[in-house]
């Protein structure tokens, strides 16, 4: 199966006169999900026999090695569930890519709404805040994934009690304990640098605690950001030109998505890159440190059974927040820069090696 992107979120007839024709989706949309025929994501509520048949609307922000990880993990929990509960749950038909589009996210959120799905299940903060807006009325359940700061981007009045019709789980970053692995690695560090998307909410927070570590330890931080790959690419360049001695992104979309662009230039230099998420390191930076997001995609299709099954409130239903403690880290750019890694063993709650690819296995 495929996932849908905005043309087919139109009418047949819009499609002809709004896109000229361009009727196939985008590469970059495709779903990397099993098809209809080999999952209970395509059963159609048809062909149910007796259980009950959930529609669940599955948006992606955009591909990237972590939120497609997060995806497979849901889809493969819920089908676990089903067969266990004797249900199905039909997400196959309600799966979108949002490609990092606004404009899109919004078209999703209105056909999602217009096909009565049971639940939405929003990967990352931008498509979670859409998603959030578009059910304040008819009071869809939202179950978001990836969340960096829930309470900060406005989606929950709080973690124990989200209030509302929205919970989920969060990917919260423990930024003070990157801080304390990029000392570790080099304790003469004078000037580190930030690479993020200001526009980016799950970027705020952690980027504020890493200026006040670096302020207390008297260290100098430069400060670069972009919005598209190319401008990444250049705040890339120009902390390398700025003398940055190590960088920084926190739980940063846009940054994870240029990655595989930029990694090349931190090694030449000899900068070690530290991102908030695995795939960081998957895609040629230093170290990735975080949740495990294989687990958090898991835990998100429980809290979906949870509501849908169960009968839970998400109004009362705590936001869960996995521990924070892994550190991956990429062993064919650690030898490149000559970096040693080893004392980060005794600092994380796991210690992973990866090499360089686009996804994980």
């Amino acid at each position: 199966m495929k996932k849908k992107t905005a043309a087919l979120l139109m009418t047949a007839a819009m499609t002809v006169a709004a896109l000229g024709g361009c009727g196939n989706a985008d590469k970059a949309g495709e779903n990397v999900s099993s098809g209809t025929e080999e999952s209970t994501a395509g059963t159609t509520e048809t062909d149910a026999a007796d259980g009950a048949v959930y529609k669940v609307g599955i948006v992606q922000f955009v591909d990237d090695a972590s939120l497609n990880q997060i995806e497979a993990a849901i889809e493969k929990e819920l089908d676990a569930k089903a067969a266990e509960l004797g249900i199905t749950f039909n997400y196959g038909d309600y799966t979108y890519n949002g490609q990092a589009d606004s404009t899109v996210l919004n078209q999703i959120a209105s056909e999602l709404v217009a096909s009565e799905v049971d639940a939405i299940v929003p990967i990352a903060t931008p498509a979670a805040m859409i998603m959030q807006n578009a059910t304040e009325e008819n009071q869809i359940p939202v179950v978001f994934s990836a969340v960096s700061d829930p309470v900060g981007a406005g989606l929950v009045a709080g973690m124990d009690a989200p209030g509302s019709n929205i919970t989920g789980t969060s990917d919260a970053l423990n930024t003070d304990a990157v801080m304390d692995l990029i000392f570790a690695a080099d304790p003469d560090i004078k000037t580190l640098g930030l690479l993020y998307n200001k526009s980016e909410d799950a970027s705020k927070a952690p980027v504020e605690a890493a200026k006040a570590y670096c302020e207390a330890k008297g260290v100098n931080v430069i400060e670069k950001t972009g919005t598209t790959n190319d401008e990444i690419s250049l705040a890339a360049d120009a902390l390398i030109a700025g003398g940055a001695e190590a960088v920084f992104t926190p739980t940063d979309n846009t940054v994870m998505t240029a990655e595989l662009a930029i990694y090349e230039k931190f090694i030449e230099a000899g900068v070690p890159h530290y991102g908030g998420a695995d795939s960081f390191a998957l895609n040629g930076a230093f170290l990735g440190y975080g949740v495990n997001y294989e687990e958090l995609g898991t835990a998100t299709a429980d809290m979906i059974v949870e509501i849908l099954v169960n009968g839970a409130d998400p109004a009362s239903t705590a936001v869960v927040t996995l521990d924070n403690g892994i550190a991956t880290v990429n062993t064919e750019t650690a030898e490149a820069i000559g970096l040693d890694y080893s004392m980060f063993a005794d600092m994380c709650t796991a210690l992973k090696e990866i090499v360089t690819a686009e996804e994980f296995e």
